[in-house]
């Protein structure tokens, strides 16, 4: 488990965990986010997920809020959804 430098745990878990990732083809970028993250994370609660066009149009950010429980489930998650070529940045 990561730790603060006071010895207190970063996170504890189960927590609610809020990702956001930054990509390219608006049309169906948020599908594909969310497709990965559920298949981590389980169902996710309405109005989980929202969206927001970059000004120039070109790029989506798409935040995900769910219930993580476990790091080595938020590392999987950010590992496949970094790895993944539409993915300009996770946050």
């Amino acid at each position: 488990m990561a730790r603060h430098r006071h010895g207190k745990p970063l996170l504890t878990f189960p927590t609610s965990f809020s990702l956001k990732a930054i990509g390219r083809g608006v049309e169906d970028f948020e599908p594909l986010v969310v497709e990965i993250v559920c298949k981590h994370a389980g169902e996710l609660e309405q109005d989980a997920v929202h969206s927001r066009l970059s000004s120039g149009g070109k790029y989506l950010a798409v935040t995900v809020t769910f219930t993580a429980t476990s790091r080595d489930q938020l590392d999987t998650i950010y590992r496949e959804l970094g790895g993944h070529e539409r993915v300009v940045m996770l946050l």
